[in-house]
């Protein structure tokens, strides 16, 4: 018998009861069986596609018909976990309106259970517009890569010295306008351990975070980055397989198989 689906009411528990909640990105049907059957909560359909499935080396190219091509094929295979969909850069930005049209396109289109956006204060209306049609929203503050050009690239956020000074009190506060708008969690990004603990402690919501320290109260990481596909050497992700390694060792060894007439041998013909 299938496990009971993941849902809004459980993320929320599991804040209460001090459990940690697992996210990981998602972007086809094969993939979204195995990272349910591992047993993760949450299956996030990140733009982060753009970079890992694409090429692309931002996240910005990505369009909102591509997402929702991807949130069916992962909801497709997903049975537990609950399905994420990312709103890609330029289907919020331009008013409520057309944040509530790309949102419902996730859901019904995308098969998703919850979308997440970018942004604090600012996406505030934003957050609130899209849960007032009842569509759960994740936020996402501090390091947000669709912000890459004003951030000037991918670096941390909200530290008291450097880079990032003096954003640590903007940061509480878009943590706080997100929850008062209506969010059901929030994503963390490239921030000081010690300033996610404090926003952690301080919202009722359940935090996530990447690149944020161990004191949230879940994690995501980028699925081609756990399994060892992606090469990348962040500070803040963790390799727990070497995929890529094996795919290699896996085709190097057909290929020489069929080169050399040891594929299709007589078990693997018709007769």
């Amino acid at each position: 018998m299938d496990a009971p689906k993941v849902t809004v009411p459980d993320l929320g528990r599991s804040k209460l009861a001090g459990d940690k909640l697992v996210m990981i990105t998602c972007y086809d049907a094969t993939f979204a069986r195995l990272l349910d059957e591992a047993g993760v909560d949450l299956l996030l359909v990140g733009d982060s596609l753009g970079m890992v499935v694409q090429g692309q080396d931002t996240t910005l190219p990505v369009t909102l018909d591509e997402m929702v091509y991807h949130c069916r094929m992962v909801s497709r295979g997903a049975r537990r976990a609950m399905v994420v969909g990312d709103l890609p850069f330029g289907a919020f930005q331009q008013g409520t309106k057309a944040a509530v049209r790309s949102s419902i396109r996730l859901v019904k289109e995308g098969g998703v259970s919850m979308v997440k956006l970018e942004g604090g204060i600012p996406m505030a209306a934003t957050i609130e517009a899209i849960a007032r049609v009842d569509i759960p929203v994740m936020a996402h503050i501090g390091l947000t890569p669709q912000s890459y050009h004003r951030m000037g690239g991918h670096k941390v956020q909200g530290r008291e010295h450097g880079h990032g000074a003096g954003q640590h009190e903007r940061l509480l506060d878009d943590a706080r306008a997100v929850q008062e708008a209506g969010a059901a969690a929030v994503v963390l990004e490239g921030m000081p351990r010690s300033l996610a603990g404090e926003i952690t402690k301080s919202l009722a919501i359940p935090t996530i975070g990447i690149g944020a320290g161990p004191d949230c109260d879940g994690q995501v990481l980028v699925l081609h980055d756990v399994i060892g596909l992606s090469g990348a050497k962040l500070k803040f992700a963790k390799s727990y397989g070497n995929v890529a390694g094996e795919v290699a060792r896996a085709v190097h060894e057909y290929a020489e198989d069929v080169r050399t007439g040891g594929f299709p041998d007589d078990a693997h013909s018709f007769h």
